[in-house]
């Protein structure tokens, strides 16, 4: 055995199996395809950011910024002072890989309703946790019963609640939910990456069930470059996941970046209501296409079922528009494609592209 081989005989053989997260280029292309906030600052708080990171010092290791920000996101979620907490992760992808660590004991289970986000299965695969996936009704709803039987067989250490659902873009019945938190033995996460767009959140139920914990990111806030996630619940709880958070996960240029954003949020409040604006709209054009139906979303994006997905999407980005083709993420989402909600010319342009694809797909 050569050198290399042997090297990498060292890696876990499922480690080896996989593949890495796909990430598309955007480059050149209409970006409607990971659920970005499509707008940037305005010109004259972009020079105001650029002289506040030019303050920052580089030379010193994240501390007191970090704690800021920890302090300043609590009052933007309007977190109770009293016996809650707050702690933070680069994206929320890293929060949700410490919520598997702190979990992973032998015969420990991950539960969340399929489809939805594939990193709650990764993370717990990787720390060789069993993952349970409950399959959603055929119209995207919590299927209750199935729910509650997987929960009392398989005991979940851990649940998540994708809170709207990705990629389906749906709030779940409020009253399903918090029968499935009264029946969980473990942790339960509401993850609101979509909070800015959606009608409500999950605040009320993380204060009367203290096994809840809300996960939020700024990501859809307008910072995905950012990449700042953060989870709140009780005082307990989140001192645990604290213990497991590399001490310098947030860069003090991120931290200070997101500080700027929290002053301003004023700013990306007018953006997310556009946005919500934006989908409506969208929604209410894609709904009159032929062969094209659209689920309701409380996301910053949509779903929709088109008769041949792989070509609607090949016709797109043939046509410089890129979306997200996750027909083949599971079986309840055969033939459907995820557009993000852009601004007014870039929705119009996925329109026109759109039209043209079906036109010359002879579709439906």
């Amino acid at each position: 055995m050569d050198a290399l081989n042997q090297a990498l005989s060292c890696i876990r053989e499922d480690v080896r199996q996989t593949q890495a997260y796909p990430v598309q280029s955007g480059a050149g292309f209409v970006k409607l395809d990971v659920m970005e906030n499509p707008y940037r600052l305005p010109e004259a708080l972009q020079r105001q950011l650029g002289e506040r990171l030019g303050r920052v010092a580089l030379n010193r290791y994240p501390a007191e910024g970090t704690q800021q920000l920890a302090a300043a996101l609590a009052r933007h979620a309007k977190l109770p002072a009293e016996g809650f907490g707050i702690t933070l992760g680069n994206g929320s992808d890293e929060l949700i890989s410490l919520l598997s660590l702190a979990v992973a004991r032998p015969g420990a289970v991950v539960m969340s309703p399929l489809p939805s986000f594939v990193m709650y299965g990764i993370s717990a695969q990787y720390q060789h946790l069993r993952f349970v996936g409950v399959p959603l009704r055929p119209d995207f709803e919590l299927d209750e019963a199935a729910m509650l039987d997987a929960i009392a067989r398989d005991k979940p250490a851990l649940l998540y609640l994708s809170h709207p659902n990705n990629p389906t873009g749906n709030l779940w019945d409020e009253a399903v939910i918090e029968r499935l938190v009264e029946a969980a033995p473990g942790l339960v996460v509401l993850d609101e990456a979509y909070q800015p767009f959606a009608e409500r959140d999950a605040m009320g139920l993380m204060q009367r069930h203290p096994r809840v914990l809300v996960m939020r990111t700024m990501s859809k806030f307008g910072l995905a470059g950012v990449r700042i996630g953060y989870l709140l619940g009780r005082r307990e709880l989140v001192d645990q996941i604290e213990k497991l958070r590399p001490p310098f996960n947030v860069s003090v240029l991120n931290a200070e970046a997101a500080l700027f954003a929290l002053e301003h949020e004023a700013v990306y409040a007018e953006q997310a209501a556009a946005l919500r604006a934006e989908r409506e709209r969208l929604c209410s054009t894609l709904q009159t296409l032929p062969g094209v139906h659209v689920f309701p979303s409380q996301g910053n994006m949509l779903l929709v079922r088109v008769p041949d997905a792989a070509s609607v999407f090949a016709g797109l980005k043939a046509r410089g528009v890129l979306i997200k083709n996750v027909s083949g993420l599971h079986p309840l989402l055969q033939q459907c494609l995820r557009i993000t909600i852009g601004t007014p010319v870039e929705n119009q342009a996925l329109l026109s592209a759109l039209q043209a694809t079906l036109i010359d797909l002879n579709l439906p």
